[in-house]
């Protein structure tokens, strides 16, 4: 990093204000330029300080957090982080257009602020080189998806494996929402907090045809059912007779994660063989990426988000690097490319 990280902090707690803005500053590659009350503030501050990444709050007066990220980036396609109370409002931020969230801690509890600071810090570093994309657009192919759900699949897939991280949650709604109901099952790893990855699932459950919960251990994997990942376990597969169950559990970090894309995969390649589809998206670092390659040597076939969809191209971009990824493809595109995999 040549030059400081520039960062705007909105928040209607000055309290809230001074840890961050005191936390952030321990980083030598942030720099603090500005704070801001409210939105109204915030307007006025990012014309003049121009930060590189805001963070904003999302229960504020006048007018709430997601109500300004989306009047906010189709006009200034800035990085936002949204900082929240444990509640699914989070994900309309995301659906907005931010690219991650972190949660508020105790002010009283040392430990929590501790963690809160250095998962901001990782995060803002993350967020600076982000693709910032305002959703809420329609493609082409999600309509012309409509025209194939009532067709025939082959029965040599039994498994779509998923995983994500930063810009992950969005990204899985709009794969999600483009694809027939009528395919394998599902199972899906994205790098996300306890209790939020059960209203991830609930959220999917209610805004698709698909019927989606949070996994637990023994749940089978089933067509049109989706099961995602434990905030706080890593999930497994195993082949039982012909059909497939998942395994949750507690385990150490994989590649900075619990729950770890790559343990998925490996699972998958290791269970389900040439009958899986391994499905890498937008999120920072490596991880899911050995595991992808091991599907795909395994017989799998294997897609990978492109970079220019991606919000954070690393995870897809190792995964192609190395030769995991059979068919690279936009976000909206990726449903098109399964559905002609499995046809």
């Amino acid at each position: 990093m040549n030059k400081k990280i520039r960062v705007l902090i909105v928040d209607d707690s000055l309290v809230y204000r001074e840890v961050l803005s005191r936390g952030l500053s321990s980083d030598p590659y942030i720099e603090v330029v500005a704070t801001a009350i409210d939105p109204f503030d915030a307007r006025d501050k990012i014309l003049r300080y121009e930060p590189d990444v805001m963070t904003c709050d999302v229960e504020m007066p006048k007018m709430n957090g997601i109500e300004f990220i989306k009047r906010l980036l189709p006009q200034y396609p800035l990085p936002v982080i949204v900082v929240s109370a444990v509640n699914a409002s989070v994900f309309d931020a995301m659906n907005a257009g931010a690219i991650d969230f972190v949660t508020k801690p105790n002010i009283n509890s040392i430990k929590g602020v501790e963690e809160f600071i250095n998962d901001m810090i990782y995060k803002i570093k993350i967020a600076v080189a982000a693709n910032v994309q305002p959703n809420g657009k329609v493609s082409p192919v999600e309509k012309a998806m409509d025209k194939v759900k009532g067709s025939s699949i082959k029965d040599s897939c039994k498994i779509i494996a998923i995983g994500a991280s930063t810009g992950g949650t969005e990204a899985i709604y709009s794969l999600i929402k483009r694809l027939p109901v009528h395919i394998p099952g599902i199972v899906i790893v994205q790098h996300i907090p306890a209790v939020f990855s059960r209203m991830f699932a609930e959220r999917l459950n209610n805004s698709t045809p698909f019927e989606v919960k949070e996994a637990k251990s023994g749940d089978y994997i089933e067509n049109g059912h989706i099961l995602i990942a434990p905030g706080d376990k890593h999930m497994k597969v195993k082949r039982i007779g012909e059909k497939f169950k998942v395994e949750c559990f507690e385990g150490a970090k994989v590649n900075g994660h619990c729950p770890s894309v790559d343990v998925l995969f490996e699972s998958v390649a290791k269970e389900a063989g040439a009958g899986a589809i391994g499905v890498i998206l937008t999120g920072m670092g490596y991880d899911g990426a050995k595991g992808l390659l091991t599907m795909r040597q395994n017989g799998a076939r294997t897609i990978g988000q492109d970079e220019k969809s991606s919000v954070v191209y690393g995870m897809p971009k190792v995964s192609f690097n190395i030769g995991a990824v059979e068919k690279q493809a936009s976000l909206e595109n990726i449903s098109s490319v399964i559905y002609s995999m499995l046809s």
